[in-house]
């Protein structure tokens, strides 16, 4: 952990991209009886946290893995970032996607100028097929969040948190892959021990929280879920699994139902559209408000990338 916190720190210090705000919610403080601070990700130049991770792993290519390009596998946000990254570099991308993606996130990595694979399976296929393609093309394969250098970009995030709330007692993340919670926990825990760091999961795709129980990664079904972000098995051998181990300590489970309710919560709130990977750590906060009563918390808004119609049709439900 300490060799990721070095790499969180360098890619702190090259200061990719101005930071994201961090923004005190009234309306969610006073109907959650603490003190809510929202890190708006969302509000990145491509609507998630992904642009981190990707821009510090572009950032660091070499002039011949530049020349080659580079290939991802994504459930949409990191293969937009992906594309984003590669495109300000003026190098090439190729972006694996399994045929269920959202569309509104196939179309976003397409406007970014970045060629697209789409894979008949799940987002685990996506993620096989791509690292396979990449070895045999000798380019430089990007993982959503089996990479140090992707995780140590997304662990930006947690510096900036102490740089503008030093004195959080906790911090609410959504977590797919891992990559978020393990750079952002590294941090954090480097940083400021005494800040818990909380993980939330969907209860229809929970890979991570699964592996931790079992104490080693698993296969785990998983179903249609508001958080398609957070899809995906872990790929076996990840190193985001042991940083997952060491630095999360609070977690939680949320429903459909809860995350709809969190993005609703938010619009209402905030008057932000959030897609549901940030509504899973809405309503992790939510579901756990009364063990935070006049405590100092954030939580991470990952990302925007919804579209209208699952965003109306989600806060709809929530009513």
């Amino acid at each position: 952990m300490n060799d990721l916190f070095a790499k969180i720190m360098e890619a702190h210090q090259a200061r990719l991209r101005a930071p994201s705000p961090l923004s005190r919610s009234a309306g969610l403080s006073a109907a959650l009886g603490c003190e809510v601070f929202l890190k708006c990700e969302h509000l990145q130049p491509t609507g998630s946290f992904k642009i981190r991770g990707a821009s510090n792993k572009v950032r660091l290519l070499n002039a011949e893995a530049r020349r080659r390009g580079v290939i991802t596998a994504s459930t949409g946000n990191h293969g937009k970032a992906v594309a984003h990254a590669a495109q300000a570099a003026g190098l090439a991308a190729t972006v694996y996607v399994a045929v269920g993606t959202a569309q509104t996130k196939i179309d976003g990595i397409r406007a970014l100028g970045a060629e697209l694979v789409l894979v008949e399976g799940a987002a685990i296929d996506a993620e096989l097929t791509a690292r396979a393609a990449a070895t045999k093309q000798g380019k430089t394969y990007i993982s959503p969040y089996n990479d140090l250098e992707v995780v140590a970009g997304q662990g930006t995030l947690g510096v900036e948190l102490l740089e503008q709330a030093p004195d959080l007692d906790a911090v609410f993340i959504s977590v797919g892959g891992g990559g978020l919670i393990g750079g952002t926990g590294t941090a954090l825990k480097n940083l400021r021990p005494r800040t818990e760091v909380v993980g939330v999961w969907a209860d229809h795709s929970a890979c991570m929280l699964r592996a931790l129980e079992a104490g080693a990664i698993v296969d785990v079904p998983e179903y249609p879920t508001l958080a398609d972000g957070n899809l995906g098995a872990i790929e076996p051998g990840s190193v985001t699994f042991p940083i997952c181990r060491e630095v999360i300590e609070g977690k939680i489970v949320v429903t459909e139902a809860e995350i709809a309710a969190g993005m609703r919560s938010v619009a209402q709130s905030d008057q932000w559209i959030v897609e549901g990977s940030a509504g899973v750590a809405i309503a992790g906060l939510t579901q756990r408000a009364e063990a935070y009563r006049g405590k100092k918390v954030a939580v991470v808004l990952c990302g925007r990338n919804v579209s209208l119609e699952t965003f109306l049709g989600a806060v709809g439900s929530s009513q």
